[in-house]
């Protein structure tokens, strides 16, 4: 189960710059889901996500949806 949003292909278009603006939306993403795993786990909870699913999405690299 994928954890970000399906418009983030359609936020940033297909050029160089649109990529890697949506590797950044991806590092920044996925540092606020750890930060959040962290500092209160309970949360994960109320999103609907189990730990392995937060921590599988934390270890992609920036490139992977």
């Amino acid at each position: 189960m994928p954890v970000e949003p399906a418009d983030v292909s359609r936020r940033y278009p297909a050029t160089l710059r649109g990529i890697v603006e949506t590797w950044r939306w991806r590092i920044h993403f996925r540092w606020e889901l750890e930060q959040k795993l962290k500092d209160n786990p309970h949360l994960v909870d109320d999103i609907g996500l189990t730990r392995r699913q937060v921590e599988a999405e934390i270890a992609k690299r920036f490139w992977q949806a």
